[in-house]
């Protein structure tokens, strides 16, 4: 986005939690945003003075993740109303899946603001904006300009369109892991796509949709399960506010699904 110095970045907590501080302090600074520094916990156990802030600093763009999303949408509606938030024009956001439910109700709430991209430390990525999600629900976006996205399977055969496999990228840039080569040699296939561990799938039209980690993914019984989907089918109840779904081991099935669910407010 080309920010300006009319425009106002708001950093939810730790700099150093999100993304790094090179691209919530130092870019926005370089190009001339205000930016403000909210104390505390970057998930922000008082999510009531989220709203407050945009308001009264007129916030026109914010780095979050979907955590957030979940506890600003668990305040009663006669909070949410409380406050202006039309300042808001581009709300970013990334580090874990986000539940459909969750981003139908924050685009709902906030309007056409919302972009998400798909990245990695090691490089990235992906990005979509709000049109293009609604037309693809779940989609993590189509390759930046400087990247691809291929999806391969176990064997390192390329995978056709739908087909759920490892997700590689490949950017100009390359990189390696501190002092461990084995890690670093895992990574990388040799023709310059690499691979941070995750899931997914491209549609007909290039569109990545993400499953999970592969290391978090459940094999029951022989079959491949991805917490993330059955995150997202819990966090559809409205006494679930947040939940992490895991393996167990099982002597039967060698693993079995368990979740587990903060209750909701007042639950």
């Amino acid at each position: 986005f080309n920010a300006t110095e009319d425009d106002t970045l708001y950093v939810i907590g730790d700099p150093g939690w999100i993304t790094g501080q090179s691209y919530l302090i130092a870019a926005p600074l370089v190009q001339g945003m205000t930016t403000v520094i909210a104390e505390g916990s970057p998930l922000f156990p008082h999510a009531g003075r989220f709203s407050s802030i945009i308001e009264r600093y007129k916030v026109t763009s914010s780095h979050m993740v979907p955590t957030q999303f979940s506890r600003l949408l668990a305040l009663p509606a006669a909070v949410r109303a409380q406050h202006d938030l039309s300042s808001l024009a581009h709300v970013v956001h990334s580090a874990a899946p986000c539940p459909i439910p969750v981003k139908q109700q924050m685009l709902a709430w906030w309007g056409d603001v919302i972009f998400e991209y798909y990245a990695a430390s090691e490089g990235g990525g992906t990005m979509v904006g709000p049109a293009e999600w609604r037309e693809r629900p779940g989609t993590v976006g189509r390759p930046w300009a400087t990247a691809d996205i291929k999806i391969f399977d176990d064997d390192g055969e390329p995978l056709p369109p739908k087909e759920v496999g490892t997700v590689y990228i490949k950017m100009a840039q390359s990189f390696e892991y501190h002092d461990d080569a084995d890690k670093t040699r895992r990574a990388w296939r040799g023709d310059g796509y690499f691979t941070v561990g995750d899931a997914g799938y491209l549609d007909e039209a290039g569109y990545l949709f993400l499953c999970d980690r592969k290391a978090d993914m459940i094999i029951s019984g022989g079959v491949n399960i991805y917490p993330a989907e059955i995150d997202e089918v819990l966090l559809r109840h409205p006494a679930v506010g947040d939940v992490a779904t895991i393996g167990v081991p099982d002597d039967e099935w060698g693993e079995s699904v368990l979740a587990v669910v903060e209750p909701a407010e007042g639950v």
